[in-house]
């Protein structure tokens, strides 16, 4: 008879150790575009992910994120938002410095 392949049991979820900064500093690096201002910059953050950094979108994610102020773009929603993404990375496992988030 045929042997059948049988998935292994499946493992227990491991809490992910991502060093945030680590990975969004090499990135940077290999974009051979360190002028980014992405640590405290949403709008440089995004843009080094490759991510649309438009008003519009910024408002879409402030929404999705809880943000109650005044979608304006102004520079509390935006400082704001780039500690809430921070927040987020850090829910998610990643490893963020205080001076990230605060």
């Amino acid at each position: 008879p045929a042997a059948t392949a049988t998935p292994a049991a499946a493992a227990p979820a491991q809490p992910v150790d991502v060093d945030v900064e680590q990975v969004l500093t090499g990135i940077a690096q290999s974009k051979g575009n360190p002028n980014l201002n992405w640590r405290t910059s949403i709008v440089d953050l995004m843009k080094l992910l490759d991510l649309d950094s438009s008003l519009d979108n910024r408002k879409e994610l402030a929404t999705e994120l809880g943000y109650s102020g005044a979608k304006d773009g102004s520079a509390e929603m935006n400082i704001w938002l780039h500690k809430a993404v921070m927040r987020e990375l850090e829910k998610s496992g990643g490893r963020v410095p205080a001076s990230l988030k605060d």
